[in-house]
């Protein structure tokens, strides 16, 4: 490019100019001949969209977003909205760290790196694992990449997972989409009011068994009870088991280590992200004997030639861009900069603060639920359990006109069944749950 082109923005499109001499140097007439787009597809019209400022398309955007709903969001299910403190915004959105891809290149990308160090750093205290990746796509992918894992590393033969029957249907569907192109099958086994059911789950094992997965707090927000016996039978036949959850639960629950936990998945983004509608932080951690084996990127520490500790990606001849059909994983690449967010986020609330957020979410859903069992109409919880963030209440009234009433007086809750409800804490500010009571009251009675 010539020097006169180089002032101005460096994100600037290219001029008409720039663009006859680059389709010149490969030899073609307009960019439309780069490609090959069937015509039954393809689209020769106007798009009939007029010319906007920048301001003109503020003011439209705002009018535009300003019809959504104003909801307060009692949803939960896997999906967490805990307020993010503004110092992760200020910090996350520098360039360095908003510009980076796959930090493949040491040298530029040691602060990237050390955080991320930091981030699976975290996870190791955590869990109790000696190894944690940094990050994958979501806890549904983690969750597959653990089954294939399985599958690989475990000795005799065998090609059944079990799952708990209360899944969420999406974790599921992604769990049998990346043992597709393998032996392994998928089969539920049941649970006992939102829990583990021991004696149905002994029953279904058998040797033939590669991986038991279970997850604390459920997805009813249950905590489980009977975790050391789920990893006594996996380990009984050898299967690995492997256990969801999230930074905020294992803050406060037994570690994934101390019930026999193999390998720990679940989503890292209820800390540094707001609630993401499907954006999220695949967490992946498990013991050193798999090491190898482990999906995703790792950074390691070292040296540089001056004795300073430098960061960089290590033990890379696992991933497929290097050893292609005998890589571990397909992975792509990950989501480095919503852990570089969870890990601030994680620094900025502390140990203390970490424990803090765990306790509120179990002591402010007992409250509710306290106050929920108080309405006529409604009991709550309804599983006998101890929770974590959410729980599921019973209304009299069905379900989904609970919920339709609730959503025009600005509330979203979850149907569960035709006639529970489920409600989240996480991320609620105090003072609209004194509204919300008053609102499921009016709309029970």
């Amino acid at each position: 490019m010539h020097g006169s082109q180089l002032s101005g923005s460096p994100y600037a499109p290219h001029t008409a100019d720039e663009r006859s001499v680059m389709l010149e140097a490969v030899g073609v007439e307009s960019v439309e001949e780069l490609f090959d787009v069937p015509p039954e597809v393809g689209f020769e019209d106007s798009y009939g969209i007029d010319a906007r400022t920048e301001r003109e398309t503020r003011r439209l955007v705002r009018s535009i977003l300003s019809r959504n709903g104003d909801l307060t969001e009692l949803l939960g299910r896997g999906h967490y909205g805990y307020y993010v403190p503004s110092v992760v915004d200020h910090l996350a959105d520098r360039s360095e760290f908003l510009t980076s891809y796959t930090q493949y290149q040491p040298e530029v990308s040691q602060g990237f790196l050390q955080a991320l160090f930091e981030y699976q750093s975290l996870l190791v205290e955590l869990t109790g694992l000696e190894v944690a990746n940094c990050s994958m796509y979501d806890a549904a992918t983690a969750l597959g990449e653990a089954a294939t894992l399985a599958d690989r590393v475990r000795d005799a033969t065998g090609n059944r997972v079990l799952v708990p029957d209360l899944l969420l249907e999406g974790r599921r569907s992604t769990l049998e989409n990346y043992v597709a192109g393998t032996d392994l099958v998928v089969e539920a086994y049941p649970t006992d009011d939102a829990n583990v059911d021991v004696d149905g789950l002994d029953e279904l094992v058998d040797d033939d068994v590669v991986m038991i997965y279970a997850e604390n707090p459920t997805v009813r927000g249950t905590i489980e009870e009977r975790l050391e016996a789920v990893g006594d039978l996996a380990g009984e036949t050898d299967a690995l088991f492997v256990l969801g959850t999230d930074p905020v639960a294992l803050s406060l629950l037994q570690r994934p280590t101390d019930v026999g936990a193999d390998v720990v998945v679940g989503d890292a983004s209820v800390l540094g992200l707001p609630t993401s509608y499907g954006m999220g932080l695949g967490l992946f951690a498990t013991s050193e004997e798999y090491l190898r084996q482990v999906p995703g990127r790792l950074v390691g520490a070292s040296g540089d030639a001056t004795g300073r500790r430098a960061y960089t990606l290590t033990l890379q001849t696992r991933e497929q861009h290097i050893r292609r059909e005998r890589a571990t994983s397909n992975i792509c690449t990950n989501q480095a900069w919503v852990a570089l967010r969870t890990a601030m986020h994680a620094a900025v609330l502390g140990p203390e603060g970490l424990v803090e957020l765990a306790k509120r979410g179990v002591t402010r859903a007992e409250r509710l639920a306290t106050r929920v069992d108080d309405l006529v109409g409604a009991s709550a919880p309804v599983h006998d359990r101890h929770h974590l963030r959410e729980f599921v209440a019973r209304v009299d009234h069905p379900a989904r006109a609970v919920a339709a009433d609730l959503e025009e007086r600005g509330f979203a809750v979850h149907v569960v069944d035709d006639h529970e409800i489920q409600l989240c804490v996480a991320g609620v500010a105090d003072d609209r749950i004194d509204p919300f009571v008053d609102a499921l009251e009016e709309v029970i009675r």
